[in-house]
């Protein structure tokens, strides 16, 4: 092998298991989107920046599923290309759990808000 057909080969990432491995530059931006994808509905919450609680979720819901993509690009190295495609029809897959988990858990959380019983109501049942 010479060193031509050696430094192709590195400049791919890729290993004789034909799968693609990250650079230490990749990790770490996918390392500093995630810190700022964490860190900018931390603010929006704890500033109280948006005009109410219902844009407020919309907002880190967004964020969170922008920060699930980014992981599983540069942390799990998926693209539509990687095996077949398999990777994308994963990726679509996650998504859609991800949506469901977090629409239901938001539907819970507004019906068990909009039945629960005021404290007054309570305090006459004695």
């Amino acid at each position: 092998m010479n060193t031509d057909t050696h430094a192709a080969h590195a400049d791919d990432h890729h290993h004789d298991d034909g799968h693609a491995h990250g650079t230490f530059s990749t990790y770490m931006l996918g390392f500093v989107l995630s810190v700022v994808l964490t860190a900018i509905p931390f603010w929006l919450v704890m500033s109280g920046t948006l005009p109410s609680k219902q844009i407020t979720a919309l907002v880190i819901m967004v964020f969170a599923v922008v920060q699930i993509v980014v992981h599983m690009i540069y942390f799990l190295h998926m693209s539509p290309k990687s095996e077949n495609g398999w990777s994308m029809m994963a990726l679509i897959f996650t998504i859609v759990m991800v949506v469901i988990a977090l629409s239901g858990s938001l539907w819970v959380m507004n019906h068990l808000n909009s039945n629960m019983m005021p404290i007054h109501e309570m305090t006459g049942m004695k």
